[in-house]
């Protein structure tokens, strides 16, 4: 049995409550505080999910983005019902954009907001948000950086003229993860204006794991080192690759 089917009958006593404004703001309080509540019992939490995700609200959808801010046990009842709180956000439509906007400005995790804003906005106001939300990080260290580091991670599916300026800066961030996610990001983008600041990266890095994703995109787009590089570029290289020649990075 899912999570709504619990709902089916009864339960629906918030339903009739929900309006526009300030009575879509009152239906969506009333249960707002026990679907993020990770004491509460898992019955009165379900309910209060099911009743904010069929009210399809500006309101309702920030409520129900509290709920990807904790976890339960056990995981099966947990990923139910942030599937359900994922499909009542999506519910509000274009409302819900705000919300999960104001929300991604404090969550310790992006991988439900990016998700969602996936389904909700057309790619290149998706991939918009997205350099929006990397703009509030620089590369200096940060204790906590998995949102800086899901967004890099995401902006590595598209290929659009606004990423390469905005993610060249990380392929010389403090953190080695950071530099990785980065370094795909600005190849997916397969525009040879990042040659000169890949291989700037290349000469500084320290993680060879960094240093071979670099050397594997040059030589899997057949990239030439420009020749007064190739002396500096030949130093920073680990000794499975070589610069032949013409310029090209081979892997022996």
């Amino acid at each position: 049995m899912g999570l709504f089917d619990l709902f089916k009958s009864g339960g629906k006593k918030g339903r009739d409550e929900a309006g526009k404004g300030a009575g879509a703001a009152a239906a969506a309080a009333k249960w707002a505080e026990k679907a993020a509540d990770k004491r509460a019992q898992n019955y009165d939490r379900q309910e209060a999910i099911a009743e904010l995700a069929e009210m399809g609200t500006a309101e309702s959808a920030a409520a129900l983005l509290k709920r990807f801010t904790f976890n339960i046990d056990p995981s099966i009842t947990d990923q139910e019902e942030k599937d359900g709180a994922y499909q009542g956000v999506l519910a509000a439509g274009q409302a819900a954009v705000l919300p999960v906007r104001s929300f991604s400005a404090k969550a310790e995790s992006l991988a439900w907001p990016i998700k969602i804003l996936k389904e909700l906005l057309a790619e290149d106001a998706y991939v918009e948000e997205l350099l929006l939300w990397l703009d509030r990080w620089d590369t200096e260290y940060s204790k906590f950086i998995d949102p800086k580091l899901q967004i890099l991670a995401a902006l590595e599916d598209f290929k659009q003229p606004t990423i390469l300026p905005k993610v060249e800066p990380f392929l010389e961030d403090v953190n080695g993860d950071a530099r990785y996610l980065a370094v795909g990001t600005v190849l997916s983008q397969d525009n040879e204006s990042a040659i000169p600041a890949l291989l700037r990266a290349l000469e500084q890095e320290e993680s060879l794991r960094v240093k071979n994703r670099i050397l594997d995109g040059f030589a899997s787009r057949g990239w030439i080192v420009p020749e007064e590089a190739v002396g500096q570029t030949r130093k920073a290289l680990p000794p499975e690759y070589s610069v032949d020649a013409s310029g090209r990075v081979v892997k022996r």
